[in-house]
Order: C-alpha cells, then sequence, then structure tokens
C-alpha cells in the first residue's frame, strides 16, 4: 500500500479511517489527532501545567512526548508499586520512565510506596483480602497517589494515557452490568471539584493499535510485557471480544465510544446520581476526600503497618 498523502510506501493501514500513511505523515498525523481531542473536549491550554501519568508502558510515554511535541507545559509522575514479579516488573518500568526523561529533558516526578509506607502493593493487596484482585487495591492507592501529588505541586490538570481500547472496554463492562453512576462519569474530562484536578484523557479516541505504531515508529523504549496481575482480568477479556468485533467492522469501537458519548449529551443519564463529589468530606487522618470520617487508603495502611508490628 502508498501512503495517501505522498504515495511513499506505507506503514500502517488505518482501516477505521480508509487511509494508509507513511512513516512521516503518520507521525504527523497523530499529534493532530490527539490536539483535535484536546480542542474538541476542552481539556486545557498551553498556559496550563500538565502532570503526565506515566507507567513505563506505550500510552503513557507516548501521551508524554505528544505533549512535549506540541510544546504543551508537562511534568511526569510515576508511582513505584514494588511489583517485582516476573522481570522486577516495577523496577523495569521505571528505569524506562527515567530513561525517557532524561533523554527528553522532562521534569519527572517519583512515589515509592516502599520508601513513603515501607510496603509495596502486595502487601496491600493480601490484608485488603485481594490477593486475587491486585487491581482493585492497586486502583485505590493510584487514586491516592495521584490526589496527593496533584495537591502538593497545586496542579490543575491530570492527564492519563487511557487510549480508546481502554475507554470502550470499561464502557463495555459497565454497560453488561449496567453500572449507570459509573457510566454518567465516564468522559473524556472530569472536571475538578475541590481537592480534585481536572482530569483528561487526551487519547481518548486514539486506537491502541495506533499509540503502539506511534511508540515504535518514534523509537519510544517502554516494556513490552503486562503488568503480571492482569492475567485473566476483565478488562482485557472485553478488549478481545471488542477487538474481534473491529476486525469484522472496522470502526466499530470509535462508532460505540463516540455515540456514547453523544447519548450523554443528550441527557441519557440526567437523572443518574451524579453528586458523589458533593458528599465527600476530609479524611481525618491525610485531609483528602472522602465518603466515609476516615478514606479507604489510610484504613488499609494502617492495618497493613499493625500487621508488619505483630511480626516483630
Amino acid at each position: 500500500m502508498k501512503c495517501q498523502i505522498c504515495k511513499k510506501p506505507s506503514v500502517i493501514n488505518l482501516r477505521p479511517h480508509h487511509m494508509s500513511l507513511c512513516k512521516e505523515h503518520f507521525l504527523n498525523w497523530v499529534p493532530k489527532q490527539v490536539e483535535k481531542n484536546i480542542e474538541k473536549y476542552k481539556m486545557f491550554s498551553h498556559d496550563e501545567e500538565i502532570m503526565v501519568a506515566v507507567s513505563g508502558g506505550k500510552d503513557s510515554l507516548a501521551l508524554w512526548d505528544i505533549l512535549n511535541r506540541l510544546e504543551y507545559k508537562t511534568i511526569g509522575f510515576y508511582i513505584d508499586l514494588g511489583i517485582e514479579e516476573g522481570i522486577g516488573y516495577s523496577e523495569k518500568s521505571k528505569e524506562l520512565t527515567i530513561r525517557f526523561a532524561e533523554e527528553n529533558n522532562l521534569s519527572l516526578e517519583i512515589i515509592s510506596l516502599d520508601d513513603r509506607y515501607n510496603v509495596n502493593i502486595i502487601d496491600m493487596a493480601k490484608i485488603a483480602k485481594q490477593s486475587k484482585k491486585v487491581c482493585s487495591t492497586c486502583g485505590l492507592v493510584k487514586r491516592y497517589l495521584m490526589n496527593e501529588i496533584v495537591i502538593k505541586n497545586d496542579i490543575k490538570v491530570f492527564a492519563t494515557g487511557h487510549n480508546l481500547d481502554d475507554e470502550v472496554s470499561f464502557l463495555f463492562g459497565n454497560t453488561l452490568n449496567w453500572q449507570t453512576s459509573y457510566l454518567a462519569r465516564q468522559a473524556p474530562v472530569l472536571e475538578a471539584h475541590g481537592n480534585f484536578a481536572r482530569k483528561v484523557k487526551p487519547l481518548c479516541r486514539m486506537y491502541e493499535r495506533e499509540m503502539a505504531a506511534y511508540a515504535l515508529l518514534r523509537g519510544i523504549d517502554y516494556i513490552h510485557v503486562e503488568c503480571p496481575f492482569s492475567e485473566g482480568s476483565r478488562t482485557i477479556y472485553y478488549k478481545e471480544i471488542l477487538t474481534d468485533m473491529e476486525s469484522v467492522s472496522p470502526g466499530t469501537k470509535i462508532h460505540y465510544y463516540t455515540k456514547f458519548l453523544n447519548a450523554k449529551k443528550e441527557g441519557i443519564f440526567d437523572k443518574v446520581d451524579q453528586n458523589e463529589l458533593e458528599r465527600l468530606q476530609p479524611c481525618s487522618s491525610c485531609g483528602q476526600p472522602t465518603s466515609a470520617g476516615r478514606c479507604s487508603f489510610c484504613s488499609l495502611i494502617e492495618k497493613v503497618q499493625n500487621v508488619q508490628i505483630e511480626k516483630k
């Protein structure tokens, strides 16, 4: 196939977009699409500093690279969860993130669970009785630490590398279970509230395949393996189902996602209670917003520390 723009040999066939592009034009096309998303959903401006959650994976590093190319002001944020199974997952992903930041002269903040709380995510999952569902504990920890770093740095915008495949898998799972409160909150932009920064997903309309190709062609060295605890997760299963549908009918994912956003805009979830943020109060221990007197993170950390004391 030939590039639709210059007629040189193409490196990727973008079936949902009915076009093929060479390396040069593909690497120019991706940032333009991301900037369109930023402008379309009014995510942020060039005057604002954006904190980018980076994990060492293709999507987050590619997002950081794209925002840098588009000349946005960014600071990276990496959470060292202490996952050393397999290849030493956390250590390897941290190494790649640090190298990317140094090579591109970008600022990076790192928080280590071990350094700060003398614990790793596996210990926390065991205490939470979620040793077979580490992802649940991981999500709790990430949300807490992300909010903590945002408050510390007075950041107003927090960007994550969720791509279209991530978004439609969440959408699919929440639709199967008809989780209306989650569906009502799912969006490219979650506006700021209290101590919560504005959360944005600039890659929300970019296919995972497109981001993998972008990272490869840009020479971004990222961790290629999935987290060792993600095996068997429903999210991955949903992704496989939707990818099978996409292969039969290109454009299925973007159609599904945009139709969902249009339905939200038309008021399909207007009667769903979306006022959970209004009912939050400061945690008695750390001051972060919580629906209880004490947040789940502080309660879990205390349990872990008590177990550690008992073992001594």
